[in-house]
């Protein structure tokens, strides 16, 4: 028996170590890329000839092509805005499914979870329409209020796992606040939000990571408006016919970069996935 699970453990960590081996890999071509001094596309070597740092310091030279600092800027703004806003109408449409009950609630429900089913693209065309009525597409600072409220307008439906979480603390824990005099909106901001860090860290994350590294909608709205580009359609421009010769190096250097504010955001918020409730309720 113990030679039995000491050949399934061996054979369990020679596949896993596999897996890590095949999941590093393009991580560790990016990073190469990104340093290499030798220009061009597609090289038949992986690792570079020469070493240079050139990559990321050309990227905040600032040219009539690359605008790096501001493409980083305004992608970094609409996503921090659509965080906040999207992760408030997540939570805040949880927390109601969870706790209050109403005729029209299971009904909702399902058709929340349908309507999750359905790829966002399918209503791009129409969503654009709607903001170009608007008066939504006129200038670039409009377009990009357009991308905010579109990115975090339909946020609210994904509240299933936030509600999951809700369910599981104690509506004892209400109904104590409720005697002491609070409202509904006291219990969710003093009581049920001090209590799920977790799961408004899983939300924050999503909500934060979805304008960050959309391309399709955010091309749609902004177009050709280079100025006010988000970072993934500059990343792309960079990788156009006429330019991947000379940008391609800067492109993965730029890959890099754009992985360093989710870095630093799961980093600051990583401790919160493992706090409990346990001890919430004594009694």
């Amino acid at each position: 028996m113990k030679s039995k699970k000491r050949l399934t453990n061996t054979a369990c960590h020679a596949l896993l170590a596999v897996l890590s081996i095949i999941w590093v890999l393009p991580i560790f071509y990016v990073i190469l890329t990104s340093l290499r001094a030798e220009s061009g596309s597609y090289k038949s070597y992986i690792f570079p000839k020469e070493y240079t740092f050139d990559n990321f310091i050309n990227l905040f030279a600032g040219n009539s092509v690359i605008d790096f600092p501001r493409w980083f800027t305004n992608t970094l703004v609409i996503s921090l805005c659509s965080m906040v806003l999207a992760a408030f109408f997540t939570l805040s449409v949880a927390y109601v499914m969870s706790r209050i009950r109403f005729k029209m609630r299971k009904p909702f429900m399902n058709v929340a979870l349908v309507l999750g089913m359905f790829p966002g693209f399918m209503s791009m065309i129409a969503v654009y329409y709607i903001l170009k009525g608007m008066g939504f597409l006129e200038t670039g600072t409009l377009k990009q209020v357009a991308l905010v409220l579109v990115y975090s307008g339909g946020a609210g439906l994904g509240f299933y796992i936030a509600k999951g979480f809700f369910d599981l603390i104690p509506k004892s824990m209400d109904e104590a606040a409720y005697i002491d005099g609070a409202t509904k909106w006291d219990c969710f901001w003093k009581v049920t939000v001090p209590l799920s860090k977790p799961v408004i860290t899983h939300t924050l994350l999503t909500a934060f990571m979805g304008p960050w590294v959309d391309f399709i909608f955010a091309k749609v709205i902004l177009g050709n408006d280079i100025e006010h580009y988000t970072i993934a359609i500059g990343l792309w421009t960079m990788l156009e016919k006429e330019y991947v010769e000379y940008y391609y190096t800067q492109f993965y250097a730029g890959c890099i970069l754009i992985s360093i504010p989710i870095a630093i955001l799961f980093l600051l918020t990583q401790k919160c996935y493992v706090e409990s409730m346990s001890g919430a309720v004594k009694g």
